[in-house]
């Protein structure tokens, strides 16, 4: 493995807020490969997260300067920070591949005020060791997009990785054309993914992956290290956040479009905004990605996807979870069977607040599918259906029937309407990242230097439950002549 230290200047430090540590370079050195950033002659910052920088200990007018440019884009080192490419492994689209950080330079971990440890990482900050045939650089187009998808993903409250800084490097990065290159400062939890394990476990080096596994439990899920299995006790306490998680994508309509293992982060975060993109009109076989030919990664397939990411998560840890084989098998089986019912329990739970229901009755899903079933038939907006729904009178004649049930369905609880409405109004957003306005946001800023839309976009996107009169345009469908949207991985 390459331990080549980095020759850069060093960035102020403590007036900034930086407290880095590094305890991912206490795992054996398998796991990562030491990095020297690359180095740009006039990097600019392109956006910067005030509000995320504050709540990480940051100052943020130290931040917002040509020293946190130098800093965001890699040219300057915060004191602390140790810089370094992680290696994983993953399936993609089914195929198992070796893999790593081939466009990314883990910094290392803030520790804010709180005490909360934070992964940063420059994203498209030149090659590594494990680039491959690739540059290891970003364009500017992919980086602002995904400080647009995150923003409004934490916002609507599901776990996230987040944007701290977009920093545009005033180079070229040429894919079919030349494209204004950019680096992007993302903030995890971690960036422990299943592809890790499975990466430790294509080692056969069993003490390496109880490194992995012992250091995982004791940064994302401290709450088990008392379990009398602790292997099984990450499984299940995994598999429990990735339930949770997806159920949340499901129910505002959320399309990652990438659901590979090497972008199923540990922590239960999500990560990885490449083709992603939200519903418009319901129909779950929708499929935004443009390399996703065959449906893998459709809306509707996500859960089973999520199960099988899960299957491979569990196979990394056999070994540990029981020294007999079959016995391994039928634990780690037995924990894989409950994510189909703690999904459904979450997504269930999440409908139920949707359409204003408190209690749980027994046919609460007949009457959450037929609503649905309604949405598919008719090409109706999904987040605009959902918003709309009224108790005093039906969205159009064809869904009476079913409004009727709904209302006598709201009738048998002992909460009143108004409050039934309130709850309504906190689980169902406003305004998603329209698929149209964030292309608009995007060609503005890449195309003409004007960040205006993507900043008013950004804003919007921070109150999705707040209706207001400056939003209307930002709720409105695409064109119905529009053609079918679609995404890329943005490499």
């Amino acid at each position: 493995m390459s331990h080549t230290p980095h020759t850069l200047p060093h960035a102020a430090s403590e007036e900034a807020g930086w407290r880095f540590d590094n305890t991912y370079l206490r795992l054996p050195d398998d796991f990562y490969s030491r990095t020297t950033p690359a180095t740009f002659q006039s990097p600019k910052l392109a956006f910067f997260n005030r509000l995320l920088a504050a709540e990480m200990g940051l100052d943020p007018d130290a931040m917002e300067t040509p020293d946190g440019a130098g800093v965001f884009s890699g040219n300057q080192i915060p004191q602390g920070a140790e810089p370094i490419a992680q290696a994983y492994a993953g399936h993609q689209f089914g195929n198992f591949t070796m893999l790593g950080d081939g466009r990314a330079i883990l910094l290392g971990e803030q520790v804010t005020p709180d005490g909360i440890r934070l992964d940063v990482q420059l994203k498209g900050q030149g090659p590594t060791r494990y680039s491959r045939r690739g540059d290891g650089r970003a364009a500017l187009g992919p980086m602002l997009r995904e400080v647009i998808i995150s923003e409004a993903i934490h916002a609507l409250g599901i776990p996230t990785t987040r944007s701290l800084a977009v920093c545009a490097t005033g180079e070229a990065v040429y894919r079919e054309s030349a494209l204004p290159g950019a680096v992007l400062t993302r903030i995890a939890a971690s960036h422990i993914r299943v592809g890790t394990f499975e990466f430790a476990a294509s080692l056969e080096d069993r003490e390496s992956l109880v490194a992995l596994t012992d250091y995982t439990l004791r940064r994302h899920y401290p709450e088990c290290v008392g379990a009398s299995n602790l292997t099984l006790a990450l499984l299940e306490a995994v598999i429990g956040r990735q339930a949770s998680l997806i159920a949340q994508w499901m129910l505002v309509g959320f399309v990652h479009g990438v659901m590979n293992t090497d972008n199923m982060a540990i922590s239960g975060e999500t990560i990885d905004y490449g083709p992603c993109a939200f519903l418009d009109a319901y129909d779950p076989s929708t499929v935004f990605s443009s390399i996703d030919r065959n449906g893998r990664y459709a809306y509707g397939n996500q859960p089973k996807i999520a199960h099988w990411n899960l299957s491979r998560f569990a196979e990394t840890l056999l070994t540990q979870i029981h020294p007999d084989e079959k016995q391994a098998i039928k634990l780690a089986t037995n924990a894989l069977a409950e994510f189909s019912d703690q999904f459904n329990r979450h997504w269930l739970d999440g409908m139920r607040a949707k359409l204003g229901l408190f209690a749980d009755e027994a046919d609460d899903l007949g009457l959450i599918d037929e609503l649905l079933q309604w949405l598919a038939t008719h090409g109706h907006d999904f987040t605009n259906t959902f918003r709309s729904l009224n108790p005093s009178s039906p969205l159009d004649p064809s869904i009476t029937p079913w409004h009727t049930r709904w209302i006598d369905r709201l009738a048998r609880q002992p909460h009143s309407i108004e409050q039934s409405v309130a709850l309504m109004e906190k689980s169902n957003p406003v305004v998603i990242p329209r698929n149209h306005r964030v292309e608009e946001a995007l060609t503005s800023a890449v195309e003409f230097d004007d960040f205006a839309p993507f900043e008013k976009l950004i804003a919007v996107l921070r109150r999705p439950f707040q209706q207001s009169s400056d939003i209307s345009i930002y709720q409105l469908p695409p064109p119905k002549d529009s053609a079918p949207y679609r995404t890329f991985c943005g490499t």
